[in-house]
């Protein structure tokens, strides 16, 4: 499954997609319905009634589970965000604490990062973001551990240590961001609950020979703005719902200096 492709779609033309895909099982649901029913068997449509509340049920479950795994991880997203700012923070002060040779020069590179770092929060291309990020984080760690070589001391440890917390939170953003996903059986699962449900509610509809579409549809529009909401939260960067870059862009004000 291509992610990149996926989260290329917008978010609208999704939740398009899912309301008119569980309207088309609902209505062969209801074209199996309407080829088995006899107008005058009344007991039909409510023999399914109990079918239908459990299949409801299996998919507001189903609903909430990937709700919660998708709250879940943009919260950690978030989370995350500020921490690599404090990170990122920590290592621009603690930079004036070794030889200016090799501060000025960490502190440039800090502030090339974080435009970095937020340029690819914005929307420009993911993989020459993270290209650039893994080669500051090679230059930085030569500054200082020149810089560690020709002074050691506590000092220097401090520094080596701020950069090695900033090269992990890389890590641990790209962890967070690009691989803690829903996993694709969550979604099959979410998928295949949607259309025995739709399908088992137009059976219920065409064996009841009346066709409600005024109280199917509101029912189909709920269902795909929650479906929609979940695949906006599993998308990080790319829907209606992004995770805020605000400390990292008050990191870059406090910075100051060329952050081009």
């Amino acid at each position: 499954m291509n992610i990149e492709v996926l989260e290329s779609i917008p978010i609208v033309f999704i939740f398009a997609g899912i309301a008119i895909l569980m309207l088309a099982f609902g209505e062969v649901g209801y074209r199996i319905g309407e080829r088995r029913r006899t107008c005058q068997d009344t007991e039909a449509p409510t023999s399914l009634g109990p079918m239908v509340g459990g299949v409801l049920g299996m998919l507001a479950f189903i609903l909430a589970v990937t709700f919660s795994m998708a709250a879940s991880q943009h919260d950690l997203r978030k989370q995350n965000v500020l921490e690599e700012a404090n990170s990122i923070g920590t290592a621009y002060l603690r930079s004036d604490l070794i030889d200016k040779t090799y501060g000025t020069e960490v502190k440039r590179l800090l502030r090339e990062y974080v435009n970095v770092r937020l340029n690819a929060a914005s929307g420009s291309d993911l993989n020459t973001a993270l290209a650039k990020s893994v080669e500051i984080h090679n230059l930085l760690w030569t500054q200082v551990s020149s810089a560690a070589r020709e002074n050691p001391g506590t000092n220097s440890s401090l520094v080596i240590q701020s950069i090695n917390d900033v090269i992990d939170m890389h890590e641990k953003r790209v962890t967070g961001a690009l691989r803690n996903r829903i996993p694709v059986s969550v979604w099959l699962a979410l998928f295949a609950i949607i259309a025995l449900t739709m399908i088992t509610i137009g059976t219920q509809v065409g064996l009841s020979c009346k066709r409600r579409l005024i109280a199917m549809i509101p029912l189909i529009l709920a269902f795909a703005v929650l479906v929609t909401l979940v695949v906006d939260l599993n998308r990080p960067q790319s829907g209606l719902i992004t995770v805020g870059q605000q400390s990292m862009a008050n990191l870059k004000s406090s910075m100051g200096g060329d952050t081009k």
